[in-house]
């Protein structure tokens, strides 16, 4: 009996163990990218997409219907519109210049062994902790002419004979919103360029101060070669905050006075917000990103020069 059970069990189908499914290790790198090319999608893409369909209409508040390029040519034909590309490229390029050349002297300042700088380093934070908004109020009451402090500083010393309204006129009141913008945003250049400093090797400082080399001598072959890298970095950052800055303009002079301070982005918020023209103003989203891309792609072809430049260490 015993023999006759074997040879059944024998004789019985044996279970085969089932192998794991392993899937291809690049479906497992979608997997893992794909959260974020949908937000990338969502967030970016498709608000572009429609964007730029939307600047091929003549879209308001009553419909749209399509017009093709209208919209393009009517912006390649208007004069105010290229002295508007003008004027803000003017603007970036005034504001972005002195923020780094504050923000390099700050650093400087902030890096060098002096008592009491971790105090300095935290002074310097306000303009960029505190909301744009209120700082922009702020200035508002410094550029007032009857009871701003600018202008009764002015009048006590005897540059001025009487109240003077800085934004009440075309150049002043340019010039006014620079320097809000350039106080705004030195803060954070300030840091960067600090935070670079500290990264550079004391032994450069240290071999060059054997040999005879004075501050001036240090600073210019040694901390700005080191840190030219993020110098460039951060020229492309600010730029295109600059380029795209709206709340210090608006708060300031709403594009005033007569279009002084009209840039692409509160051009682009009259046409498609306040005057209900979506289509026009959709058309000159488009622009303003053509612009900065063009932009941004120039400054990286140099940001590469100049890495390559500085990491092969010449000079």
């Amino acid at each position: 009996m015993a023999d006759i059970a074997d040879r059944a069990s024998d004789a019985a189908p044996r279970a085969v163990p089932r192998r794991a499914v392993r899937l291809p290790e690049s479906w497992f790198a979608w997997a893992l990218i794909a959260p974020a090319m949908i937000f990338i999608g969502v967030i970016v893409a498709w608000p572009l997409v429609e964007t730029f369909r939307l600047s091929l209409t003549d879209a308001n508040l009553g419909g749209e219907s399509y017009v093709g390029l209208e919209n393009y040519r009517d912006l390649w034909e208007s004069s105010r519109f290229a002295e508007t590309v003008g004027r803000t490229f003017f603007w970036m390029v005034l504001s972005v210049s002195l923020k780094l050349i504050l923000g390099l002297a700050g650093a400087t300042l902030l890096n060098a062994a002096v008592p009491g700088r971790a105090l300095f380093r935290i002074l310097v934070m306000p303009p960029w902790v505190i909301p744009i908004a209120i700082g922009m109020i702020g200035w508002l009451w410094l550029y007032n002419g009857h009871f701003g402090l600018l202008s009764g500083v002015a009048q006590q010393i005897g540059l001025l004979d009487g109240p003077f309204e800085f934004l009440a006129y075309r150049n002043s009141a340019f010039y006014s919103a620079i320097v809000a913008d350039v106080w705004v945003g030195t803060p954070m250049v300030t840091l960067f360029f600090l935070a670079a400093m500290q990264g550079v090797p004391k032994d450069l400082y240290e071999a060059a101060w054997v040999d005879g080399a004075g501050r001036w001598y240090r600073f210019r072959r040694i901390t700005i070669p080191q840190i030219m890298p993020v110098i460039v970095s951060m020229a492309l950052l600010s730029a295109i905050w600059t380029f795209n800055s709206f709340e210090i303009i608006w708060i300031l002079t709403e594009g005033g006075p007569r279009g002084a301070t009209t840039t692409l982005i509160i051009d682009t918020y009259k046409v498609a917000i306040a005057n209900f023209k979506f289509g026009e103003g959709a058309a000159r989203a488009v622009v303003i990103v053509i612009l900065l891309a063009l932009f941004s792609l120039i400054y990286l072809f140099f940001l590469n020069k100049v890495n390559r430049h500085y990491g092969s260490g010449k000079e």
